[in-house]
């Protein structure tokens, strides 16, 4: 198992970066795959036409999101933790990623820089 840390710049406001995690439409619009989502603390969710599956665990509106992210057969938690942060460009955002299966360790830190927060800051940046 491994983890994974990183800090993200985003241009948008705190609340924009909120929404477009917890927002089944907003997930859609910057990932181009359908999403099943919503801010409710134990509720499940799936991205990417089912790609990435888990449930919410914690939730801070506008502050912080934490995510269990299901790994097939698993033992341990594989935990998502998102923290939003206001910044002089906008947002700032730390991920913390912890227990990913080695195996898909590479797949899961580009899926992270380029598919989710790549195209985060990407939406935000057209609008």
């Amino acid at each position: 198992m491994k983890d994974f840390k990183k800090y993200f710049i985003i241009p948008a406001e705190p609340e924009e970066v909120y929404t477009a995690l917890t927002n089944s439409f907003t997930i859609e619009l910057w990932s181009g795959y359908s999403a099943i989502m919503d801010s409710n603390v134990g509720t499940e969710f799936s991205l990417w036409d089912g790609d990435i599956t888990g449930k919410n665990i914690e939730i801070v509106e506008n502050k912080k999101v934490v995510q269990e992210w299901y790994f097939g057969d698993q033992t341990e938690e594989s935990i998502v933790t998102i923290n939003i942060f206001e910044n002089k460009k906008g947002t700032q955002v730390e991920l913390i990623h912890k227990n990913i299966p080695d195996e898909d360790y590479e797949n899961i830190v580009e899926g992270w820089n380029e598919y989710y927060f790549g195209a985060i800051k990407t939406f935000f940046e057209i609008e």
